[in-house]
């Protein structure tokens, strides 16, 4: 609108700019917070169409667990700093069918870049590679190598998994029996864990009888616990790969009175599982940085939209970013959970 429409007659001049701010209003309200700015009137179409596009971002996770409460801290501390807004996706029952409804539907609305934890990386790299084909696309917590992402930032799971393994041996010196506990054996995250415990724990002749999977199903994470070690009197020992696992597992072993019988050792830091160290249900956790997950998955997006070349010059050859792992036990969980009360203020 040409802002020196004047003479065309203050009611005239009212009734238009009425539509302008109406328009305006409207749009912010169908688009989001933060995700466009009403022109005001005076201003020249020129000097709109010089003002910096609003970005769009998304980090989607693989379940809505309290594991994310953390990732999100990191988001939010990243869109202060880069003044962007990154909108977090949760797939409510974490089945690979609700991510990539997620993912199809950010893409068709033309999302500048995409960070993921791919739910069955395998499975899911036709819906992966046609976002890559539109956003930049990064992977984060599980990774998905054989699809077109760019670079993926989390815990290499492998060198995690060997971590708790070398945990168990501490507990079990003489060998034993475990069982192992998951939501899904299909994911990446899940397998490279599971490939590095075995390497450590199968030398020391601890023998893995059982694995189960409970599709991210809190209620089947538990009973599965509870029927394995009813079926296994001789169990020494249970793994929980994923971070509701170790809620679950404390629940069963205090259910079922094997406190200091079975023991246990889990990944992350979920309430109930640093409860479960400070009460002796749970030997240890191998921990994650999910802050990290969340603060470089929102640095690495912005930059890879707004300064391509520079960025992609800076993945590195293994096209990994390794954020590590921390053991917590009995000696320093009550550290580690004021450190965690920070992070998510």
């Amino acid at each position: 609108m040409n802002p020196q429409a004047g003479e065309l007659g203050g009611s005239r001049q009212s009734k238009r700019l009425l539509l302008i701010w109406s328009g305006a209003a409207l749009t912010v309200a169908l688009l989001g917070c933060n995700r466009v700015e009403p022109v005001p009137a005076g201003t020249s179409s020129a000097s709109a169409a010089a003002a910096p596009r609003v970005l769009k971002l998304a980090f989607v996770t693989n379940n809505a667990s309290e594991f994310w409460r953390i990732a999100a801290a990191g988001i939010k501390k990243y869109e202060r700093e880069g003044k962007v807004q990154v909108d977090v996706k949760m797939p409510p029952t974490g089945t690979a069918a609700e991510q990539i409804e997620i993912l199809e539907n950010l893409s068709s609305q033309g999302y500048d870049a995409i960070a993921v934890s791919p739910i069955a990386p395998k499975d899911e790299v036709p819906v992966l590679n046609k976002v890559a084909a539109k956003s930049k696309l990064i992977t984060f917590d599980s990774d998905s190598p054989g699809s077109n992402r760019l670079v993926y930032i989390g815990t290499n799971n492998y060198e995690a998994g060997k971590a708790l393994g070398a945990e168990i041996v501490k507990r079990l010196p003489n060998g034993g029996k475990l069982a192992v506990f998951v939501g899904s054996l299909a994911a990446d995250n899940a397998q490279q864990r599971l490939k590095g415990i075995e390497e450590v724990v199968l030398p020391a002749h601890i023998e893995i009888v059982d694995k189960r999977e409970d599709n991210v199903d809190r209620a089947k994470a538990r009973s599965n616990v509870e029927d394995i070690m009813n079926a296994h009197r001789d169990l020494n020992l249970v793994v929980g790969l994923y971070s509701y696992n170790g809620p679950a597992i404390a629940a069963a072993i205090e259910a079922l009175g094997k406190q200091g019988k079975v023991k246990a050792a889990v990944f992350d830091e979920e309430d109930g599982t640093l409860a479960g160290i400070a009460a002796d249900t749970i030997d240890c956790t191998v921990v994650q940085k999910p802050f990290l997950f969340g603060y470089l998955s929102s640095k690495w997006m912005h930059e890879l939209v707004t300064k391509p070349e520079a960025t992609l010059a800076l993945i590195p050859s293994s096209r990994t970013i390794d954020t590590g792992v921390e053991v917590i036990d009995k000696a320093n969980v009550a550290e580690f959970k004021q450190r965690l009360a920070e992070m998510k203020r």
